[in-house]
């Protein structure tokens, strides 16, 4: 399945908004200023992407550090980018009820997908380490237990952890997940239907 298609014209930020709510439904992020219609997502997309918000708001109580786990729907703005990733940690004061992005994303995670998985892998990848606050980007395989950790280090270079288990350290701000709670239930090594 491809990703739909982009509108021809670029938007900004506030004609995207608005166009967004004269909407009757969908989902759309806005790439390169352009509107990008979001494909229905899988079952098997959704119960990974639950299991991620439910391991961060673990290490969130855990750590007690003053963020918050989001899940999807909450955009991330960069560039001539507005985002809606699957999961995040925003830290520092709360966003209004009202918002509708996160005033101080830390921790970035896309689950795959097929739609998506270039973009994820690829562009949003530079985009989100243009935000000053995100410290960690996590891509996070649906069907095998793989997950992807790019981080920020003190230099300002990026590294990356591929893993299949064992501990993810989200430092700052102090978290400490396992690859192996995205995955519950899963023995290594086999592919999730």
């Amino acid at each position: 399945m491809s990703r739909p298609q982009a509108q021809e014209r670029t938007y900004t930020r506030e004609e995207f908004r608005l166009w967004c709510a004269a909407q009757d439904g969908g989902r759309y992020e806005r790439v390169g200023g352009h509107i990008v219609a979001m494909a229905p997502e899988r079952i098997g997309h959704v119960r990974v992407k639950n299991r991620v918000v439910r391991a961060l708001e673990r290490a969130i109580r855990h750590a007690g550090v003053p963020c918050e786990a989001l899940a999807d729907g909450v955009t991330v703005e960069t560039g001539d980018n507005d985002y809606e990733p699957d999961a995040l940690v925003n830290c520092g004061p709360p966003p209004d009820d009202d918002a509708i992005s996160a005033t101080n994303p830390v921790v970035i995670i896309e689950v795959l997908s097929p739609s998506t998985a270039s973009t994820d892998t690829g562009g949003k990848l530079a985009d989100y380490f243009q935000i000053a606050s995100v410290a960690h980007y996590l891509i996070v395989h649906p069907t095998r237990r793989s997950v992807i950790h790019h981080r920020r280090e003190e230099s300002g270079s990026i590294a990356t952890q591929i893993l299949a288990n064992g501990e993810i350290k989200l430092d700052p701000p102090g978290l400490s997940l396992m690859v192996e709670e995205f995955y519950e239930g899963q023995p290594q090594g086999l592919r999730i239907r």
